[in-house]
């Protein structure tokens, strides 16, 4: 038995915590979208580069396309969060294995296989009862506007695996992934700094919060990622990981008393269903053919 087996699936699973917290702690900062997904990523990219000094090396094209990818994904997120619930910015990011169905077999000449039908067919009804549900969100914010940087966060997650497992094949370093997240908050920092600034006034809980979004949710919590997924059974890490999505909305419920209606959660249910679906398919195919 691997002694550190209990260590790393800690550390995946604290990453997933952090990852989590992201929705409550964005509402609870003041500051607008462009600030709050600016200054995140700058502070994360400095707290990587500082903790990753092997990342600094090898970037090529692909790493800073993907990266905009990312980059992209991180700023939809942040202003789906500001105008939609948190369940439904989460929820809808989470729906990327659906544009993955069209991704795979167009960019990395992957086969569709029936399962992955399934699996699409599940989010895509899981993300068609999430948008039709109403509510449960501050009369201040936009839920259609919301709603569509959510679909557009799902998008740019899934051009993002796309552009790792592109970049993954073809990097004899191993650090593609973390020189991908690195310059994606790089270029996530520098396309909102010129709607970021002047900051007319931030609060000390401001800060506070842009600092742990920074340090922790983001880069932190990235650490963990990577220190710990290569040595937890891919099923196992992809169960772990679904404690951001069921989280996500949870934090923001019990901290800032945002509370969607069942219908959120219902098709909320069914993406995290599917895609659970999906890997665990694939994971026991992995171990007939052993």
């Amino acid at each position: 038995a691997d002694p550190n087996a209990a260590k790393n699936r800690l550390l995946l699973f604290l990453a997933a915590f952090l990852f989590s917290t992201g929705g409550a702690a964005i509402k609870a900062c003041s500051l607008t979208s462009w600030q709050v997904a600016g200054f995140r990523s700058g502070i994360a990219a400095m707290v990587l580069l500082l903790l990753i000094p092997d990342a600094r090396r090898n970037w090529t094209r692909w790493t800073f396309a993907a990266g905009a990818a990312y980059a992209a994904t991180l700023i939809s997120f942040v202003v789906a969060n500001k105008l939609t619930t948190s369940a439904n910015a989460i929820f809808l990011q989470s729906t990327g294995p659906l544009y993955m169905l069209l991704l795979g077999p167009l960019v990395l000449r992957e086969k569709v296989r029936a399962v992955d039908l399934v699996v699409f067919a599940g989010i895509a009804g899981g993300a068609t009862l999430l948008l039709h549900a109403s509510g449960g969100v501050a009369a201040s914010s936009d839920p259609a506007k919301g709603n569509l940087a959510g679909i557009l966060s799902g998008f740019a997650w899934a051009w993002t695996i796309t552009g790792l497992r592109w970049t993954g094949k073809r990097d004899p370093h191993g650090n593609a992934a973390t020189a991908t997240v690195i310059v994606g908050n790089l270029i996530a920092f520098a396309v909102c700094l010129p709607m970021a600034i002047p900051v007319e006034r931030a609060s000390l809980s401001d800060t506070a919060v842009l600092l742990y979004l920074g340090i922790f949710q983001v880069a932190l919590a990235y650490v963990f990622l990577t220190r710990s997924i290569r040595h937890v059974p891919g099923l196992e890490a992809s169960t772990l990981l679904l404690v951001e999505p069921v989280f996500n909305p949870m934090w923001t419920w019990l901290l800032q008393g945002e509370r969607p209606p069942d219908a959120v959660f219902g098709g909320g249910a069914m993406i995290v269903g599917a895609a659970f679906f999906g890997t665990w398919w694939q994971s026991r195919r992995d171990r007939k053919n052993v």
